[in-house]
Parts: C-alpha cells; sequence; structure tokens
C-alpha cells in the first residue's frame, strides 16, 4: 500500500499562484464583459437623429449646441438615411479670417459693376504698368489694401448655362450682356445674337468657312485623327471655336486671350464649354511646364514672332513636345493673295515672313507645308542635329536655365530650350508617349525614368486605382455622371488621377498644380493628355466669375492655411464657381470645420461626410452646393 507524503512548501507555494492568477483573470474577464453590456446598452438607447440632425456627443460649449444643425438641406446630398455625423467645432477652434470680431458675419454681395471682376487682370490697375510688350495685359494682382471682400453677383436675369454639346453653339444673353463681338466681329462670324441667346456659329477671322471647315484643311496636312495629337495650345484665341471644334476630334486645347478691347471672349469660350484661361504673350512665360503640347495654333493672333530675338517663339519651342506642330495662318501667310485686304505692301509682308522662317529655322525646326492661307512646321524630336545649325544661327542661344519647367513669374528668354539627350536619331526626348486614350492611364514617361522625385511607376497605378475609388465614392453623392458638370477644375491636381477617372463623362479639367506644391506634377499631366496651369492659391486665378461647375481641393487647404488667409482662397472659389456649382474639398476634420464655417458666411450649403474608407480615417470630405442669388435688378440702372 503507498505511503501519502505531504506536499512540500515549495508545492504549496505554486499551487497558491494558480489560484490566484486564475481569480485574477476570471474578475477581470467579467469586468470588460460588465462594461461592453453596459456600453451596449448606452448606444441602443441614445435617440435616433431625424432628418438633417447632427449627432452631437461633446457638450463643451452649450452655446454652439444649437448651430450643429446643417444651414439647410441639400437636394443632391445624403444616400441612404438622413444620417449626419457632426464634425462641427464644439471647442472654439481658432479660425484664420482676418475680419475680426469672431461673429460669424454673412460676406456682403459686391456692386453690380464687379460681376466680371477679374482680380489680377483689372484693366484699371493693368494702366499703371508698361504697354511696351503687353506688360499690362498681363497678371498684376491686387495687394492688400485693394483686395475686395464681397461676394461676386450674377447679373440680373442668369441662368444655368445650356448642357454640352448645346452649350457649344448657344449661351444666354443675361449671362454675358456683351453685344460688342457680335458688331464688330460680324463679318468673320464669330458670335451673333438671337432674342435671348448668343449663337455662336463657328467662325473665325482666317476661317470664314467656320471652325470645322477650318480644322479639315489642317487634318489634310497633318493628322489629327489617329491619336497622336492630344494636348493644343491656341495663342489669341478669341471665343475659342478652333479649340471647341477640335474637341470632337479628341484633341484638347488650352486657348488663352487677353482681357483687352475683345471683351469677355475667354468668358465667351468657357460659358460655351470650352477651356480657356485669360493670358497674354507678354514679357513673362506661359504658366506650362516645357514638352507640354502636341500642337501649337495662331490664326491671325497679332503676336509679333520674330520680334526680340525670336522671343515668343522660343516660348512656343519651350512648351511644344518634341516632334510637336507649329500652325500659322493669317499676316504674313499666303500675303500674295491677302496683301490688298490688309492693307500692307507686299515687300513688308514678304519681310515679316521671311524673318519667321529665319526664327523657325535657328529654333531647328523643319517645316513641314504651306499651303494656301496654312503653314505648318515641326519641332524636332530631339537635338542630336540642332549643334550643327547652332553652327549657322547663333540667335537664339542655348538656355543655360536649369528648370524648363519654372513657369511661374519667370521671365521668357530668346534662346533654344535645350531637349533631355537620346542615344540615337530615331528616339524622342524625355520618351514618346503614347496615342489617346491609352496615354491616360499609362505611366507618364517622366514618372518612368524618375525625374519627379519621389513618383514611380508602383505609385503611379496606386494613384489611378485610388482616384476610381473617389470618384466611385463621390457618385453616390453628386451626378458626376448625369452631364451636370461640364467645366471642372481640380485646384491640387497631383499626378491628374482625378480628371483621367472622368474620361468617360463630358466633362473636361483645369489641373491646377500649386507652386508651392512639394513636387512639380504637371508635366506629367500634359503627358497624359490632360491640360492644366500653374498657380499660387494666395492668388486669383486667371479667369471670369462664373466659369466652373465643379471645384474639387485635395488637402489644399492644408498647403496653404499657414502662407496666407483660406478665406481668401474660399472667396475665390466662390468667385469662379457658377451658381448651384458644387465644392468637394478634402482635409483634416480640424480644417475642414474652419472651411465650413467660413463657407457658411458665403451662401454656401454644405455637409462634411466620412472618408470613402469609413469613420475612422481622419481626413474628411466636404461637400458643398454655391446658392443661387443673382443681382438686384434695380442696380442695372
Amino acid at each position: 500500500m503507498a505511503k501519502d507524503y505531504p506536499a512540500s512548501p515549495k508545492a504549496q507555494q505554486l499551487q497558491e499562484s494558480k489560484k490566484q492568477r486564475l481569480t485574477y483573470i476570471l474578475v477581470v474577464s467579467a469586468l470588460c464583459i460588465a462594461f461592453y453590456v453596459l456600453g451596449t446598452w448606452q448606444n441602443t438607447t441614445l435617440p435616433k437623429p431625424i432628418g438633417n440632425s447632427a449627432i452631437t456627443r461633446v457638450g463643451c460649449d452649450p452655446s454652439t449646441a444649437s448651430t450643429t444643425q446643417s444651414s439647410g438641406s441639400v437636394p443632391s446630398f445624403g444616400p441612404g438615411s438622413g444620417e449626419v455625423l457632426d464634425f462641427d467645432a464644439h471647442h472654439r477652434l481658432t479660425i484664420n479670417n482676418t475680419d475680426g470680431d469672431g461673429e460669424l458675419q454673412q460676406f456682403p454681395a459686391c456692386p453690380l459693376n464687379f460681376s466680371e471682376y477679374t482680380p489680377c487682370e483689372d484693366r484699371t490697375r493693368g494702366r499703371r504698368f508698361d504697354r511696351a510688350m503687353l506688360v499690362y495685359r498681363e497678371r498684376h494682382c491686387p495687394g492688400k489694401d485693394e483686395q475686395v471682400r464681397c461676394l461676386i453677383p450674377a447679373p440680373p436675369g442668369y441662368r444655368t448655362p445650356f448642357k454640352w454639346p448645346h452649350s457649344r453653339d448657344y449661351a444666354y444673353f443675361n449671362n454675358i450682356p456683351h453685344k460688342e463681338l457680335s458688331i464688330e466681329k460680324a463679318v468673320q462670324n464669330w458670335i451673333q445674337v438671337e432674342g435671348d441667346k448668343f449663337k455662336f456659329p463657328g467662325g473665325g477671322t482666317m476661317f470664314p468657312r467656320g471652325a470645322d471647315a477650318y480644322i479639315d484643311d489642317i487634318d489634310k496636312l497633318i493628322s489629327l485623327s489617329d491619336g497622336k495629337i492630344r494636348t493644343a495650345v491656341d495663342t489669341g484665341c478669341g471665343v475659342a471655336s478652333w479649340g471647341a471644334y477640335l474637341l470632337k476630334r479628341n484633341i484638347i486645347a488650352m486657348s488663352f486671350a487677353p482681357r483687352d478691347t475683345h471683351e469677355a471672349q475667354v468668358q465667351f469660350a468657357l460659358e460655351r464649354g470650352v477651356p480657356a484661361i485669360i493670358g497674354v504673350m507678354g514679357k513673362h512665360r506661359l504658366p506650362y511646364p516645357s514638352r507640354a503640347f502636341d500642337m501649337a495654333h495662331c490664326s491671325r493672333c497679332l503676336i509679333p514672332w520674330y520680334a526680340h530675338d525670336g522671343l515668343y517663339l522660343a516660348e512656343v519651342d519651350r512648351i511644344l513636345r518634341p516632334g510637336g506642330y507649329w500652325i500659322l495662318s493669317g499676316p504674313p501667310i499666303n500675303w500674295k493673295t491677302h496683301h490688298a485686304g490688309w492693307e500692307r505692301t507686299k515687300d513688308d509682308l514678304k519681310q515679316e515672313q521671311d524673318k519667321i522662317e529665319d526664327v523657325a529655322r535657328s529654333l531647328c525646326w523643319n517645316k513641314v507645308v504651306e499651303k494656301r492661307d496654312l503653314s505648318i512646321w515641326q519641332k524636332p524630336k530631339n537635338h542630336l542635329e540642332c549643334a550643327n545649325i547652332k553652327k549657322t544661327y547663333k540667335i537664339p542661344h542655348i538656355c543655360k536655365s536649369d528648370n524648363p519647367d519654372a513657369a511661374w513669374y519667370r521671365q521668357m528668354e530668346a534662346c533654344v530650350t535645350p531637349l533631355p539627350e537620346v542615344s540615337n536619331q530615331g528616339e524622342v526626348a524625355g520618351g514618346a508617349v503614347e496615342k489617346w486614350p491609352e496615354r491616360a492611364f499609362l505611366v507618364p514617361p517622366r514618372i518612368k525614368r524618375g525625374m519627379i522625385p519621389g513618383l514611380d511607376a508602383k505609385k503611379f497605378d496606386e494613384d489611378k486605382k485610388l482616384w476610381e475609388k473617389r470618384v466611385a465614392y463621390y457618385k453616390r453623392t453628386i451626378p458626376i455622371a448625369e452631364n451636370r458638370y461640364r467645366n471642372v477644375m481640380d485646384m491640387n491636381a497631383n499626378m491628374g488621377g482625378f480628371a483621367a477617372s472622368l474620361v468617360k463623362y463630358p466633362a473636361w479639367v483645369m489641373n491646377v498644380v500649386p507652386v508651392n506644391s512639394d513636387r512639380d506634377t504637371l508635366g506629367a499631366i500634359y503627358e497624359r493628355g490632360f491640360i492644366g496651369t500653374y498657380q499660387d492659391w494666395c492668388e486669383a486665378f486667371s479667369t471670369y466669375p462664373r466659369t466652373y461647375d465643379l471645384l474639387h481641393a485635395d488637402n489644399l487647404f492644408s498647403i496653404y492655411q499657414d502662407r496666407c488667409d483660406i478665406t481668401d482662397i474660399l472667396l475665390e472659389m466662390d468667385r469662379i464657381l457658377r451658381p448651384e456649382g458644387t465644392a468637394i474639398i478634402r482635409d483634416t476634420v480640424d480644417v475642414l470645420t474652419k472651411v465650413q464655417a467660413i463657407t457658411k458666411r458665403m451662401r454656401w450649403e454644405s455637409r462634411i461626410m466620412d472618408h470613402e474608407d469609413g469613420p475612422f480615417n481622419p481626413e474628411k470630405v466636404l461637400m458643398a452646393v454655391k446658392t443661387y442669388w443673382t443681382a438686384k435688378a434695380e442696380e442695372e440702372h
């Protein structure tokens, strides 16, 4: 029979320790279960919000509790239930707003004479500057003492513009009440007044048969239909009929013209749903990167191409892609036929054309063809043979600048912008692009070759998928697919992913790359077949009021909140957004609460929504609609 031995003191201590550990685990588990049940009970007893009421969980400031309700219903928002998360600032966030007293006063309406105000192209201010080289028509933005802080009114009787493609041919007179061009350009068929509407027959100074027939003439000389030419620039565009009729050939043109005696020509273009911007060839570079456009065009644009050692043609050379075309019609082309109508002598016109031909050769361009009223040159694919040409043509010299893309307030240079090096004569400098539409979705050469720090093919593909997901999320809230938005601006475009996701819709996008960005991606955006411009958002954009249907700002305010007053950026957004237009603003919650507080003063209706990945992402999306209002009719008298 076995004998029982008492347990040792060490074994007894071990058993006691196990019992204490088990007891501790059981107690902790019981407490966790108890708190979980309590929390569940509390959440189920929270009253469910009704309609647009917001869930308020923080009662730090009783004075703000009553303001958490949305400022107004926005019919296009709110898929599913009407429940809205509350991101209002209950802790009295300090808003970077220079209006002073803390009271959220509504911004007043500007007088009616501001209805077409363009802050940086104000003609009164422009008169202070030199008229030589059209400096007085370049950008001259107001100083702090000249800035206006009021809402630009739409003229009485303003109506939502016609939808595309009807808008290409018609616009409402009350939206742009100017008859001057219909009288001044009557013979050239620019524009006609028909009752309460304008009609755009598609005519132009050098294409009285219409822009369509004129483009057909070009197409017979260089192919415009095989997808190789996608981006174009029209210098001195009038009402942009050339750009308007290129669109059906899948070519998108950046049309620009100054704010001059031809009143509102760029405004007419944008009202038609055609890309355009206020601009002029003066002393400063055009706000585009090098190697951007597949084609450049001048139809009697009155630019002295041979002057100042070929300065202006050298600037066209800078922004043309390797292998790109320059098209010239009007004086002095076909001077033998037109010299009498132009009221100039044959010798004068011949000398002018000889000078232009000389400048083109000095830029290493090749003349492709001259037929009747059209003359076309082509920029070389690379500069392998240019060195030999420059032995003959010393002027303009090869540029010494190390950044040909620097274009914001950078003076033009009468020099040949050097192209990236190549290994053989057939190679396209900087890399070839695919035909449209494939090029929109393929990695741009600048990214593929590592020319933009921090970007590569993997990040490009990730960005493409990201914007497909984001646009799908937007479509649940706003009518992107319903032809509601024609003129779209991406205020911080990055790689152009937002524009690429809209290709299937009848919209075009002005891709803006802020000059304060960490990286310059505008060249890659052009390589994808889109258009855009550089911009400092501490200044006004070069466009007329009420010219965009949709504004998109991705983390724009995080970039600028410490650089300038975000109130001024929002007032500028209000100026360029059409009545009942939409703004999508993505940023962190604290930034968006500041932004939303300012938009409430601008007669906007807005709502802060979750990120597409859900409520736990710190970035949110503010959807806003500019309400419809106009100046009072009595102000006209």
